[in-house]
């Protein structure tokens, strides 16, 4: 039986998805129950009421103002039927610490991409009333849907707006500060066109690419079991290695003194330039392979 990614992409080829991967392109698969039978037949998975009489830890409610995660709270699973009674969608986060099974296929998955061991990932279950969803907005993350009961629809939008987000946005919410500081125009308010629209039933897998716009409407209520991943960026990698080099200094520990202070600014800033010079001096001797070393494991200890 096959795990892992190869599992989730049948009957299409890994070769297959990793061309639209490449791309930052959409990709989806229909009518793979045969090989997702271990995550899809989980006893908490079988209905919303196995899952809310099983989940141990608290549940996000999307408030209807939003239908979103920018606009949600937090409640138990009495609390949380009720709310999906009024029409508001549930999260349930990071499945994967509540299912072993959960947490061995995440791991496969992220291996067989070849992603970071820096890599933040993490299953997503969401519960979605009938004729509710979730609002237009993108992420900053890899997304792996798999419809595990109902009907989804999904519409999505190659995103013009901004090259590789570092940050999730909502659409007609204030943008993040960061994230001004690199968008290519204003967000728009609308959803871009042209759009895809892909209509997820049970044994159907979405895969949704960073940074691309979607939103969702159930067609019945729905459960959907996400893989995602927020992976490093190259400026992430280099970040954490360029720490654990410097860390080692120990002039580079001492406590920065006197920065806001104005009557000492001028010392601060002569030791800082000290260290830099030092920087510079050791940058051109770094390699790929001595940041690499730095943030991942031997392959080979796999």
């Amino acid at each position: 039986m096959k795990t892992g990614l190869a599992a989730l992409l049948h009957p299409r080829s890994t070769d297959d998805f990793l061309a639209s991967y490449e791309q930052q392109e959409p990709f989806v698969v229909h009518g793979n129950e045969a090989h997702t039978g271990e995550l899809t037949s989980l006893p908490m998975l079988a209905s919303l009421e196995a899952l809310l009489g099983s989940w141990p830890r608290a549940v996000e409610a999307h408030l209807p103002d939003r239908r979103d995660e920018a606009s949600a709270i937090e409640t138990d699973t009495t609390q949380a039927r009720r709310l999906f009674d009024e029409g508001m969608g549930l999260l349930f986060g990071e499945a994967n610490l509540v299912s072993p099974v959960l947490s061995r296929w995440l791991e496969q998955v992220r291996r067989d991409l070849g992603l970071s061991a820096l890599t933040y990932g993490r299953c997503l279950i969401y519960a979605t009333p009938d004729g509710k969803g979730t609002a237009a907005h993108f992420d900053h993350n890899h997304n792996f849907v798999l419809q595990i009961r109902g009907t989804k629809i999904w519409t999505l939008a190659e995103n013009h707006d901004v090259a590789h987000p570092m940050c999730r946005h909502t659409m007609g919410l204030p943008e993040d500060p960061e994230l001004t500081t690199y968008m290519d125009r204003p967000m728009p308010t609308t959803m871009p066109e042209p759009t895809q629209t892909f209509e997820l039933r049970p044994g159907s897998l979405l895969f949704v690419p960073r940074g691309y716009w979607h939103a969702t409407a159930a067609t019945g209520d729905a459960l959907a079991l996400n893989f995602t991943f927020t992976a490093p960026t190259w400026l992430d990698l280099f970040s954490a290695a360029l720490r654990s080099r410097l860390v080692l200094s120990p002039h580079w520990r001492e406590t920065a003194e006197g920065v806001a202070d104005p009557a000492r600014r001028r010392s601060a800033t002569q030791t800082l330039d000290l260290l830099l010079a030092g920087l510079v001096d050791d940058l051109p001797h770094w390699q790929a392979a001595d940041i690499l070393d730095a943030t991942e494991a031997d392959p080979t200890d796999a």
